[in-house]
Parts: structure tokens; sequence; C-alpha cells
């Protein structure tokens, strides 16, 4: 038989994160999506039997489910047959880096994340592929009653398991679309997170996933539960090599922010330029509560990404801040969704996008307001910033608004760095592309801002390798 053709994309260089690691000594199951690796991924975890049967349905949906027709960017150059769902180093999930073996403690250490947690985190986890291989939390966050595990563990404790399973795939139900059903059917690692009623946690959690493997698929899912009161901030981090083969990542993060509680959760995607990166995010938002986006969104060849919010009691507020740089070879269709059902609720979304070298952005904003939710008040911002005449930049805003007492508005610009403006900074002593690097920061500030200083520090890194050569 001859050996099947991977999918191919451009060549990009992704400068500092593009280096890979050996693969020898993994274990890697074969490309495709059948019945027999679904059942062969829940025995290895020995998952309980309702999981089991929870991925064998929604592999069924998976099957049974079309894409939509006339939805973003193609995705013909993603093909299941040539993507394997599971890869594992063979390494026990550790609390010590010292316990984790070398060229994957490497990989971590350049990243920075065992620096962050020494200096700014109260607990780290770390997927390399397809489980998790670190996984700590600060001794003192864990005496307040934060349970920061994976859902495998949690699974196997008798405590938690019901709680894992009263939530999920609630919020994101396998039915949702095509690629919730394939993430329910294959999901590995993932962090699974609860904040016990009253409690806030001075510094953030962080997960960081890496995927090494080529030709491969990330599928973890994150589930929080912050109860009454309680405070959290969570962190998402998302990096990956350059590969000729596409790799994908389809996970799921599912959030539950009870009355009166606050959850900021911040995201920095910097996936390689082969990657399809088709995640889903939702959270469900109680009374006096408070949800709060944070998200910086870089590489991949093709984005699906819309956080959605769900405003459910009264008095509540949702903030989405975000920013998207869309470089060559990049088809970027991201946004947020907001729907209001409670009373007295606000909602704020102030979005950037940035597009060069043929890059396409796409933002959609959708609200939704629903008949009950009286006094709502929406305000929707998106700015947009092309660097050049090739690439090219679209907003598509929805407002369903059913409720009369609703006050919703939108802005949308769209707009090239001014000449003047880089001539001005030149005579000042920048280079020309010192000129458009330092504009291009300045744009992305609202966005900086909102992150702590070392995850502020990296977008401004990224930004600034995105930015090399940028000139016209």
């Amino acid at each position: 038989m001859s050996e099947k053709k991977r999918s191919q994309v451009a060549d990009i260089n992704r400068s500092l994160y593009d280096f890979t690691k050996s693969e020898e000594g993994y274990e890697r199951y074969a490309d495709g999506l059948t019945p027999e690796i679904v059942r062969t991924i829940s025995a290895k975890k020995d998952e309980p039997e309702w999981m089991l049967q929870f991925r064998l349905s929604a592999l069924e949906t998976y099957h049974t489910r079309d894409m939509a027709s006339n939805w973003g960017p193609s995705i013909t150059g993603l093909d299941m047959d040539h993507i394997s769902t599971y890869v594992s180093p063979k390494t026990k999930q550790s609390n010590n880096w010292d316990d984790v073996p070398e060229d994957i403690r490497d990989t971590f250490e350049r990243l920075g994340i065992p620096k962050a947690e020494a200096e700014s985190l109260a607990g780290v986890g770390a997927q390399y592929d397809s489980e998790i291989v670190y996984h700590n939390m600060r001794k003192e966050v864990a005496e307040q009653g934060v349970i920061y595990t994976t859902i495998e563990d949690a699974l196997h404790d008798p405590k938690w398991e019901p709680v894992v399973k009263q939530y999920f795939g609630t919020l994101i139900p396998p039915a949702d679309h095509k690629f919730a059903a394939l993430h329910y059917a294959v999901w590995s690692g993932g962090s699974f997170v609860y904040v016990p009623a009253g409690v806030s946690l001075d510094y953030p959690l962080q997960s960081y996933f890496r995927l090494n493997a080529q030709g491969a698929g990330q599928f973890e899912h994150t589930l929080i539960i912050v109860e009454k009161g309680a405070d959290l901030h969570f962190i998402e981090g998302c990096s990956a090599p350059k590969y000729y083969a596409a790799n994908l990542h389809a996970g799921a993060v599912e959030l539950f922010v009870k009355d009166g509680a606050r959850l900021r959760y911040s995201t920095i995607e910097n996936w390689s330029k082969n990657m399809y990166n088709l995640n889903t995010k939702r959270a469900l938002v109680g009374s006096d509560a408070r949800m709060e986006w944070v998200s910086g969104s870089f590489g991949s060849h093709v984005s699906y990404l819309y956080p959605s919010t769900i405003l459910n009691g009264d008095r509540s507020n949702c903030d989405f801040t975000g920013i998207t740089f869309a470089g060559a070879t990049q088809d970027l269709d991201t946004g947020c969704k907001v729907i209001i059902n409670g009373t007295d609720n606000t909602a704020s979304v102030d979005t950037k996008s940035i597009s060069k070298d043929g890059g396409v952005n796409t933002f959609r904003s959708a609200v939704t307001i629903g008949r009950k939710a009286a006094n709502a008040r929406v305000s929707v911002s998106c700015q947009s910033l092309m660097l050049d005449d090739i690439s090219r930049s679209d907003t598509i805003p929805e407002m369903d608004v059913r409720n009369a007492t609703a006050q919703v508005g939108h802005e949308a610009t769209i707009g090239r760095i001014s000449d003047d403006t880089i001539l001005y900074l030149m005579s000042r002593g920048c280079s020309e592309a010192e000129a458009r690097t330092m504009v291009v920061n300045g744009f992305a500030n609202p966005v900086s801002k909102e992150l702590p200083m070392e995850y502020a520090v990296e977008m401004n890194n990224l930004i600034k390798l995105e930015m090399e050569g940028a000139i016209g």
C-alpha cells in the first residue's frame, strides 16, 4: 500500500517557536477516526462506561453531521484520514519539573512556563501533544479548597466524577457543530477547575498546550466552575512548531460563572501556520456576575474562533477584548457572541485586527437580546488595520434585539497606517520598520494592557516577529 500523502501548506517562518522535538518512542495512534480508536483512547484512560458511551455517540454525530457549506474560510486542506487523534510521549504526569523528560522540559523552559509559574502563577498545567505532562498548584491555594487538576484525574476521584458528569458537554453539546462532535469523540487532556464559593485567587492559574507532533490533532477539554462570589483569572497559552503537513486543534472550553462570581479568561494562541484552529469556547453566567475574555490570536492557517457568553442572570456583565493578526497564507475567521436573557445586563466588545502580506481577517459579532431581557446595554467596537494593498479585513455584525428597552451600539473602522505618521516617527530617529512596529504596538495596546505583564511582553514579541519585513 502506498503511503498516504498528507495535506500541504506553505512554508512559514515562525522563528522562536518553530523548534521541534523527536517523536522517537512515542505512542501514536493510526491516522483517521474509527470506533476502535475511540475505544482505545477511552480504555487507555480507564474511563467510566458513561464517558465511553458519550464518546461513541459523539463519533456517530460527527460522521452524520455536515459542515455548513457557506460558512467561513475553506478547510478542504484538512483531511481527518491524515490526522492522528492521539499522540503520547509515554511519560507520567508529574508535579515536579525535574521529573519531566529533558526534551519536554526544555520545550516548556524555552516557552518560559516554569519561570512564569515561579514568579506569578497560582498553578500550572502543561500539556504536550495529547497528554498532560506537568500539573501543580500552590499549597496555599489548595488549602482554600480550590481544585485544579486534569479531567482524567477528576474522573477517577469519587468526589469529582459526579461533578464532571453533571457539567461535561452540557454547555457545548456534541451536536453543536461537526467539530464539537469530533472533540468529544477523541478529547484528551485539558483542565478541571473548581473554585469554592467566596474564594478569590490572588494569582492566575495557567494551562499551556504544546502540539509537537506532525500531522496530528490536539483535543483538550477545559471545564471551569466558579462558585457564588468567587474570583478567578485563568490563562490559556498555545503554540506549535511549523510543519508542511496540516495539524488540527479542536479543543473545547466550558465555563460556569455562578451568581456574584467573576472569571477572567485570557488566551494567547500562537499556533503555527499549518494549523487548523477550530476551537469552541462558551461561558454561562449567573446573576450579579462578570465574565471577561482577553484574546490574542496569532498563527494558524485557518481559524474558526468565536467565544460565546450567555448572560442568564440579572445585573451581569460580559467584556470581550481581543486582537487577531493575519499574515501570509492566513485566513482567520474570529469574533464573539453574546446572548442576553436576564434583565439589566451589560456587554462590551472591543476588538482589533491586523492584516499583512495578503492575510485575511474576518470579524463576526453576534448579539442576541431576548424578549425578557429588559434594559440591556451593549457596545460593539471593531477596528481593523491593513498594512498593505493585498490584505483584507471584513466586519460582519449581527444584532438580534427582541426587547424595546435595549440600547445597542456598533462601530467599525478599517484603515491603513498614515504615511505622515511614519514620516514623523522617522524624523525622530526611527527606521521605517521600527516606526511601523511602533504604530502596530500602539494599536494593539488596549489588548496587551489587559494581560499580565509577562504575557503582554510575549504578545508584543509576537507582533514584532510578525512585523519583520512588513514594509509597504
